[in-house]
């Protein structure tokens, strides 16, 4: 969740769409994602729409409490009912985020999706996640979540490392992620992510590939593995400026994602997205995949963004005002804008090129085609898949992929 929003037109008071952004909605899932902006501190690469308790002290009042948030975010959902009138689709995912969700009590996370069931009602194969740091969570509170509803859940390692936790000014201590995944099998979740920060600045390839095989060893069925980015304005961006750690360059990352197809292709595990990897179908994360393919969502709290039928907005950030917005039955939205279709075509190029089903030859132009053709030959896409009308990256094309897609969507 993004700390800095895009300009955009106004949102209408009563969050009204414009009729076409309904136009076929039966032919698209609908999805929730619902933030939580809470954080027990900030980790200094976090760039995210997050706050402390420090932070929000005296900024918003009880208005910005974390206390009465689950009914707060709940009349946002309630709001969303009323924007959407009878569209009679169930809701396929939801994905709490943050934040850190398990800030909260069990039960307010249960009743935030307790808002969702009533309003919309759940597929029945629905997927519903939440984010979970490490060491706000135990075996009582997974269980309050498993029944409650909750199926997967994606806990935040990063790293099996001490010194590079530190770096990242994380808190948890190592080991305990993967024991959470041992409390969250026992408390009867199918489907648990790690997620892995790699490039982290003092981070060697041993300390990466010890992280990917605690990680695997834990026994997850999803693992997620992202390159450190260095955010300015952030405390990681303020300490590299400074000299005081050094800067990870594109090759280092580079050899680290080839460290991670190794070792997680070697222990069963297959990548869908650039990535993130899983043991099965069953194990991808179905609301990200709604996410690259276009699909419909709604997200409700501060600095959340949503999509349907391309028109996009997205919420204020502080949650003082989210709240007050709706205390006075006002939307939270801070702006809003409508795709054309050149922009949905560009997006859906930019993400399914991601994805290892790849992008339709389809959706490029003449010079797409032709940069296809080239990026083919230079072994960057897959030669199979292309003759069969998809453009798929290859192991070295996921090394290049946003180069690979900038010259896709010409």
């Amino acid at each position: 969740m993004p700390s800095v929003l895009p300009d955009g037109e106004p949102v209408p008071d009563d969050g009204s769409l414009p009729a076409s952004a309904l136009d076929d909605a039966g032919d698209r899932p609908l999805a929730f994602y619902l933030h939580v902006p809470y954080c027990a501190t900030r980790c200094g690469y976090c760039d995210f729409n997050t706050y402390t308790a420090t932070e929000l002290r005296g900024s918003g009042g009880v208005l910005a409490s974390r206390d009465n948030y689950a009914e707060t975010l709940a009349d946002e959902i309630r709001l969303a009912r009323k924007v959407l009138g009878d569209d009679p689709r169930p809701v396929r995912t939801v994905f709490v985020g943050g934040g850190t969700p398990t800030l909260l009590a069990a039960g307010d996370l249960v009743r935030m999706l307790g808002a969702v069931r009533e309003e919309f009602g759940l597929a029945d194969d629905a997927e519903i996640t939440t984010e979970a740091n490490p060491e706000s969570v135990g075996p009582e509170y997974l269980q309050v979540l498993r029944a409650g509803g909750f199926n997967r859940i994606s806990f935040g390692m990063q790293s099996a490392r001490q010194h590079v936790l530190k770096v990242l000014d994380r808190t948890h201590t190592p080991g305990r992620p993967e024991a959470c995944v041992a409390e969250a099998r026992a408390a009867g979740f199918e489907h648990v992510n790690l997620d892995l920060i790699y490039g982290t600045p003092g981070e060697s390839d041993d300390d990466w590939r010890a992280s990917l095989e605690a990680a695997v060893g834990a026994g997850p069925d999803h693992v997620s593995a992202y390159a450190l980015i260095v955010e300015e304005g952030t405390q990681l961006a303020r300490r590299i400026r400074r000299g005081e750690v050094p800067m990870t360059d594109d090759d280092v990352h580079a050899d680290r994602y080839l460290i991670a197809e190794d070792v997680l292709a070697g222990a069963g595990y297959s990548w869908y997205e650039v990535s993130n990897w899983a043991t099965s179908e069953a194990g991808r994360c179905l609301h990200n995949e709604l996410y690259w393919r276009g699909a419909d969502w709604w997200g409700a709290g501060p600095g959340a963004h949503s999509h349907v039928g391309g028109v996009r907005w997205w919420n204020v950030k502080h949650p003082g005002a989210y709240a007050a917005a709706l205390a006075e039955g006002r939307s939270p939205g801070a702006g809003r804008e409508k795709l054309s279709a050149e922009d949905r075509r560009v997006e859906r190029i930019l993400l399914e090129l991601r994805l290892r089903e790849g992008v339709p030859l389809s959706l490029l132009r003449e010079a797409g085609l032709a940069a296809a053709s080239r990026a083919l030959g230079d072994g960057l896409l897959q030669a199979g898949p292309y003759a069969e009308g998809r453009a798929v990256l290859t192991l070295p094309g996921r090394l290049l992929a946003d180069g690979v897609v900038r010259d896709l969507v010409d």
